[in-house]
């Protein structure tokens, strides 16, 4: 299959997979123990239908978003995702390149290959940055003043990593630190030759260049690493390295993987402008909820007063469509990106993002929404409430006057 020939993002995860070794794309497709976090993720959007409604004048869809005082040209975004430049050398700066000209945020992690300051270079309004807290929190306060000296948009703090999850296709392939080329991973490697080729051209191993000012000098990549690996998980940390980073921050700070409501609300009294609901797309807690099952109610629970974006397993138009109904005003997808990365680069991403363009479009149009102000919880069905469709049918409203004509028999 060709790039061109890809109409979908399940045609862009199989090009990733021709181009990609296993224990490459393994890392990126996998989650955690049976991965039935991952299925569920996919699962539940299937539990609610949407309802058109027809002979409304959808000639015009812009699908405009404002986010954090920025408007964006499409409802979706990227999710952070390390290790980018191991599947793609710069292929951090590649997806940076293709939401800037697609005029969507995209959250570079603080465990990418490519610095943010490069990205920040190339894609200054839309690229936003997401930290860890690190077991010495110097570190963390110190990504915090990178960002602030690079006025980035947005701050994303990812909570929801105290410690790694059993992560069984990076155990089977051997994805591990210390990496050993063992007699399948070169099998694997041979299998496909022409990333085999650039990895190696490239030295191996590619820096993760955002935290190598906090190595020694002349650190090698595989130094960096382990440093990374040292100081992250941090188990330990607690709200108050939240309340620290929002002292320090001051601009818009989201905070991403939050689940429970009450720690949404916790959140936002500490003064998180915004949260990204999600369950690290199945890779941390394999019994999480899949984060449309917790949208409801954090959102209610936050009062509409953040804006409140999620990811995991967001694979279609509709998909976000059903996200936008239940109260998010973005989605943001990773694996999607990373795909189009690993498949063909820049090209392969701005790919995918025309994919999940076209399809909200086409929704749009078939949902009866002139913009996305359209998409509210009356156009969803939650088919684990089977009355509830008849039940607001009996609470419409009765057409204006003059809508409705009778016709005469003859």
């Amino acid at each position: 299959m060709k790039l061109e020939q890809a109409v979908c993002v399940e045609d862009m995860a199989r090009l990733a997979r021709q181009a990609l070794p296993r224990i490459a794309y393994d890392f990126i497709d996998g989650g955690v123990e049976g991965e039935v976090g991952l299925a569920r993720n996919r699962s539940e959007f299937d539990r609610y239908k949407l309802l058109p409604r027809y002979l409304v004048d959808v000639a015009s869809r812009p699908q405009t978003v404002t986010l954090f005082g920025r408007e964006y040209t499409a409802p979706f975004g990227v999710s952070p995702m390390g290790l980018a430049g191991f599947f793609r050398k710069g292929a951090d700066l590649m997806i940076a390149r293709a939401a800037a000209k697609a005029g969507v945020p995209y959250i570079m992690s603080s465990a990418s290959c490519d610095s943010i300051e490069a990205a920040v270079k190339e894609a200054p309004g839309t690229t936003w940055f997401q930290i860890y807290g690190t077991r010495n929190p110097d570190i963390t306060m110190d990504l915090v003043r990178r960002a602030t000296a690079l006025d980035v948009p947005v701050l994303v703090m990812t909570i929801d990593t105290p410690v790694i999850g059993k992560r069984e296709r990076n155990m089977r392939n051997g994805f591990r630190r210390p990496m050993k080329m063992t007699p399948d991973v070169i099998l694997q490697g041979l299998s496909r030759p022409a990333w085999t080729l650039a990895y190696l051209r490239e030295g191996g191993i590619p820096m993760m260049q955002n935290w190598q000012p906090y190595a020694a000098a002349g650190a090698s990549a595989d130094d960096v690493a382990d440093l990374y690996g040292t100081e992250t998980p941090a188990p330990g940390q607690t709200w108050e390295i939240l309340e620290a980073v929002r002292a320090a921050w001051p601009g818009p700070l989201a905070v991403k993987g939050v689940l429970h409501p009450d720690d949404a609300r916790r959140a936002q009294a500490i003064g998180a402008d915004g949260l990204v609901v999600s369950n690290h797309g199945g890779r941390q807690l394999d019994s999480a909820p899949a984060p449309i099952e917790m949208l409801p109610a954090i959102v209610e629970a936050t009062g509409g007063r953040m804006e409140i974006l999620v990811d995991s397993g967001v694979r279609r138009g509709s998909d976000i469509g059903k996200l936008l109904c239940l109260g998010a005003r973005a989605a943001l997808v990773g694996r999607p990106a990373m795909f189009g990365a690993a498949a063909a680069g820049e090209p392969g991403v701005a790919h995918v993002f025309r994919i999940l363009r076209q399809e909200i479009d086409l929704l749009m149009g078939q949902m009866g929404w002139p913009d996305l102000s359209a998409a509210r919880p009356e156009c969803l069905i939650d088919t684990r409430s089977p009355d509830q469709p008849m039940r607001r049918a009996a609470t419409a409203p009765e057409p204006a006057p003059g809508h409705l004509k009778k016709v005469a028999m003859p």
